[in-house]
C-alpha cells in the first residue's frame, strides 16, 4: 500500500494502474505541475512498482519490501537512474546526457539507459529540474525520446508545459499534478522536521497554494512579508512603482553571496507572481479559486481596479516565465526585473506589450 504515501494524486495513480493492467505504460512521461506538490515522489513510487521483484508490473503496486523496492528507496538501484541540476550551474549540462567530449555516447543518460536492465524488468530514468534544460542539452536527449529503448521508461519533472521544447512535448505524454490541498499541505508538514520558525503550521499550510516547497518557504518571515507586498504591487497599474525593483532586489540579495542562492530567490519571486496570475486566469473563468486570503484580496482588487482580460493574463505568465528563464541564463537581475514589471504593468493596463 506504498502508494499511499502520495499524498493529494489518487486521480493519477489510478490513472497509470490503469494503464498499466492494459499493457499501455509508455516510454517517456513529463509530468507538469508547481514545485512541491509530489510529482518526484509520485515517480519514484512508479520507478518501484516497476522495479518491484514482487508484484507484476500489471499490478503497479510496489510491495516496498523487495531487494527492488528497497534500492530504489535508497537511490542504489542499478537500472534506476536519477539526474537532476547540479546546485552551481545554471542548467543541467550536456554532459550529463552525453558524457565529456572524450567519451561521448559512452557515458551519460542517453548511453545508461540503452543499455539491458541489470536487475529489473526495465530501465527508468528521472529527470529533475527538467526546467533547466538548456537548448544544447534538451537536443541531446531528444534523439533518445524519438528513439527509446525498448522497456525504457523517462520521465522528466516540469513546473510548466510551456518551459519545455514543443519537440519533447510532442514525444512525451503531459500527466498534470494539481496543487495540494490546505489541510493536505498542513498534515506533511506535521510529519517533517520541526521548522525553526515561529510563523504557525496553519499559517504556512494557509499560504503555500497548495505547495510545501512554498510553505517550508514561509518559514522564513522575510518571504512571507515580501510575497504580501508583491501580491499588493501585482493587482495595481504599476507593479514597478513605489520602487519595488529595489525592494524586491534586496529581497533576492538577502539570500546571501551565493549565486545559485539568488537565482532560487529570483525564481521564487516569478513563481509567486505566476501564482498570482494562474488564480487570477481561474477568477476570470468562472472557476473556483483555492487560495489565502492575501491572495484572494490581491485577485479582488485586480478585478476591480483595472480591466482585466484572459489573453492579458495569460501573456502575463508567459513574460513571467520569460523573466525566469533569464535569471537562469545569469541576467542582470536588477535589468530583468526593470523590464519585466513594466510589461507586467502594461499588460494590467491593458496597452498593446511588445
Amino acid at each position: 500500500m506504498s502508494w499511499s504515501e502520495v499524498v493529494g494524486h489518487d486521480a493519477v495513480v489510478e490513472r497509470f494502474q490503469r494503464a498499466a493492467r492494459k499493457g499501455r505504460l509508455v516510454s517517456t512521461y513529463l509530468f507538469v505541475g508547481p514545485d512541491g506538490i509530489g510529482k518526484r515522489k509520485f515517480a519514484l513510487k512508479l520507478a518501484q512498482s516497476v522495479l518491484c521483484t514482487v508484484n507484476p508490473e500489471e499490478q503497479l503496486e510496489p510491495c516496498g519490501t523487495c531487494p527492488g523496492c528497497q534500492q530504489v528507496a535508497a537511490s542504489s538501484h542499478p537500472d534506476l537512474i536519477q539526474i537532476a541540476k547540479p546546485e552551481d550551474k545554471a542548467n543541467i549540462p550536456v554532459e550529463t546526457f552525453i558524457g565529456d567530449r572524450e567519451h561521448r555516447m559512452q557515458e551519460g543518460l542517453c548511453h545508461d539507459i540503452s543499455l539491458k536492465p541489470f536487475s529489473g524488468r526495465r530501465k527508468v530514468a528521472i529527470i529533475d529540474d527538467a526546467d533547466a534544460l538548456n537548448l544544447e542539452s534538451a537536443n541531446a536527449l531528444l534523439k533518445t525520446l524519438e528513439e527509446p529503448p525498448q522497456g525504457s521508461i523517462i520521465i522528466l519533472l516540469s513546473s510548466s508545459q510551456h518551459r519545455q521544447l514543443s519537440t519533447i512535448v510532442s514525444r512525451s505524454q503531459v500527466v498534470r499534478f494539481e496543487p495540494l490541498q490546505n489541510d493536505e499541505v498542513l498534515g506533511i508538514l506535521r510529519t517533517l522536521e520541526p521548522l525553526d520558525t515561529d510563523v504557525e503550521l496553519e499559517v504556512l499550510a494557509a499560504s503555500s497554494n497548495g505547495s510545501v516547497a512554498t510553505a517550508i518557504a514561509f518559514a522564513d518571515p522575510a518571504v512571507l512579508e515580501f510575497r504580501a507586498s508583491l501580491l499588493s504591487q501585482l493587482a495595481s497599474l504599476d507593479p514597478g512603482s513605489n520602487e519595488f525593483v529595489k525592494t524586491t532586489t534586496s529581497f533576492i540579495d538577502g539570500a546571501g553571496k551565493d549565486g545559485a542562492a539568488k537565482r532560487m530567490r529570483a525564481a521564487q519571486v516569478g513563481n509567486f507572481t505566476i501564482d498570482f496570475y494562474r488564480q487570477l486566469m481561474l477568477a476570470l473563468t468562472g472557476n473556483q479559486v483555492h487560495c489565502d486570503a492575501k491572495m484572494a484580496t490581491a485577485i479582488n482588487m485586480a478585478i476591480e481596479s483595472w480591466t482585466v482580460n484572459i489573453e492579458a493574463t495569460g501573456e502575463a505568465i508567459h513574460r513571467s516565465l520569460d523573466f525566469q528563464r533569464h535569471i537562469a541564463a545569469n541576467a542582470n537581475s536588477a535589468n530583468a526585473l526593470q523590464c519585466w514589471y513594466s510589461d507586467l504593468g502594461k499588460l494590467n493596463r491593458g496597452e498593446l506589450c511588445t
